[in-house]
């Protein structure tokens, strides 16, 4: 396994050693110095989106069809991109089978409209001034890698890349073959719709991964969470790297505050391992993590499950190298186990060009779409990104705070909107009390479970630890109990009491993770 390290920029460029790639990460630091929250268009739409599919795969034309016909998208933006029924492809197939075919297409059918010449600085010189359609989605079949064209070839300058990160600089005209490209859209504040900086640069993203039905689950759950709203718990998994790694750990924390900020319930994971076997995560629409090259831990379990209109994402080096398959790397597993989009790497990335967990998590909760708010995480075009899911998906076209609290996701919007409602209070018991006082009232345990979690997420551990304990003497035997406990046991170790953690523990002489736990203690 190839570590995924995160290189500080003036040592990065140090080992690069070129003054292009020296200019493009200063820029880059200077871009999330100066960002803004993106402001989503909230409007890119059917018509503005190609779907492509690969005649030879079985079952892609299909599929293809299925998506058209359920985002209403016109049978003449289906395009059919014969290649090998492969998962890798040769940087000149891809230019022979799929780039050049395609921007044929745009350009025969006046999708684009073009001057007599290039403008723009090389790299970034393009015929394109306008563009009617800004968004791809690849369909099962195509083929997702495109294979190194050099040997050995000197960090930061390789040649091979995703495909669908090779297609977002489908208009330029002669792209460069080594290295990665600044992303023009990295951390912009503007939508995608407003954004004018590029107009041919299309947002990618793949309905894939290990069979057709599969494929077609991604895109219902899309739509089912648009239209009912998602809501459940979000998971944290930190590894308490360090040093170059500093970086990943970072993205994670803020987007564990960005949760709390929106009241969503959050079991964060302290330990430098995974979250391990058979703990229990229920609820799941949020998982990062990382950094394992395998699915393992509590995800690797066949009873995990994610809701329907989960978002994932595991940061590892290859996390996306193989999609078809159920336990290779994460993409698949991840989405075997019920997850509705997910972010991954095809080949070795650097941290430092991965997607920003952190922002790509605070355009999803502003409304953005999946492709919209994936791009504007990710600093490096041409690369190794890949984005899997409906690329118009909003998981939170609903707003956390306008739903109704009703029906099985009730408790998750009381306590949202309650957060919310208390987020700049200047007393902030006033929400404990008021979750207390509604939790009594309708004899809702969770909100005492989810109010501890929030008090744990800010480092108020004792607070939680006692709250875990209310929750848990609450609840009726069963899995809400069980969960409570284990959680309190994790609470008092943090806090050093470990014969309090053991007592908590051997309420659950059943539990595989209770039993786990209490051995490491022996």
């Amino acid at each position: 396994m190839i570590d995924l390290t995160s290189l500080s920029i003036s040592r990065f460029c140090a080992q690069l050693g070129s003054l292009a790639l020296r200019i493009a990460l200063v820029s880059l630091s200077a871009a999330t110095l100066f960002s803004q929250t993106l402001t989503p268009s909230n409007e890119l739409t059917a018509i503005q989106t190609l779907v492509l599919y690969n005649p030879t795969f079985p079952g892609s034309e299909a599929l293809a069809s299925y998506y058209a016909e359920k985002r209403g998208i016109p049978q003449d933006q289906l395009i059919a991109l014969p290649t090998a029924v492969t998962d890798a492809i040769s940087r000149a197939d891809f230019d022979a089978q799929i780039r050049q075919p395609l921007r044929q297409i745009l350009t025969e059918r006046h999708w684009w409209t073009l001057a007599d010449s290039p403008s723009g600085s090389p790299p970034f010189n393009s015929r394109v001034t306008a563009s009617s359609k800004h968004v791809l989605a690849l369909i099962r079949g195509l083929p997702f890698r495109i294979l190194p064209a050099t040997a050995a070839a000197k960090p930061g300058e390789e040649t091979e890349a995703s495909v669908d990160s090779d297609l977002t600089l489908l208009s330029l005209e002669d792209p460069p073959l080594a290295g990665f490209l600044k992303n023009p859209f990295f951390k912009s504040p503007l939508g995608f719709e407003s954004w004018d900086l590029m107009p041919g640069m299309m947002l990618v993203s793949r309905l894939d991964g290990p069979d057709d039905s599969t494929v077609r689950r991604l895109i219902d759950d899309a739509l089912r969470a648009e239209n009912d709203g998602l809501s459940g718990r979000a998971v944290i998994d930190l590894a308490r790297k360090e040093g170059p790694y500093e970086q990943g750990e970072e993205w994670l924390r803020e987007t564990s505050k960005l949760y709390r900020q929106n009241g969503i319930p959050t079991y964060v994971d302290r330990h430098t391992d995974l979250i391990p076997d058979h703990w229990p995560l229920p609820d799941t629409i949020l998982y990062f993590g990382w950094y394992r090259d395998h699915v393992a831990g509590a995800l690797a379990q066949p009873s995990f499950q994610f809701l329907p209109g989960a978002v994932a994402c595991h940061v590892h080096s290859f996390s996306a190298g193989q999609l078809r398959t159920l336990d290779k790397q994460w993409i698949a597993p991840l989405l075997q186990r019920g997850a509705t989009a997910a972010l991954g790497n095809v080949w070795e990335p650097y941290l430092s060009l991965t997607s920003y967990l952190d922002f790509f998590n605070e355009q999803l909760l502003t409304g953005a779409s999946l492709a919209e708010a994936a791009w504007a995480a990710t600093p490096g075009l041409s690369w190794m990104t890949l984005v899997i899911g409906d690329p118009l998906y909003r998981p939170f076209k609903t707003p956390l705070t306008s739903r109704l609290a009703l029906g099985p996701t009730r408790d998750y919007a009381l306590f949202s909107g309650l957060v919310q409602r208390h987020q700049n209070a200047e007393n902030p018991a006033e929400l404990r009390q008021q979750v207390q006082r509604l939790a009594e009232q309708r004899n809702l345990p969770r909100l005492i479970e989810f109010l501890a979690l929030y008090a744990w997420q800010s480092g108020s551990t004792l607070e939680a630890a006692n709250l875990l304990d209310h929750a848990a003497d609450w609840f009726p035997e069963g899995p809400d109990r069980s969960r409570t406990r284990l959680y309190q046991a994790e609470a008092l170790l943090q806090l050093g009491n470990r014969e309090a953690a053991k007592q908590a523990l051997q309420s659950l002489p059943d539990h595989p993770a209770a039993k786990a736990m209490l051995q490491s203690l022996q």
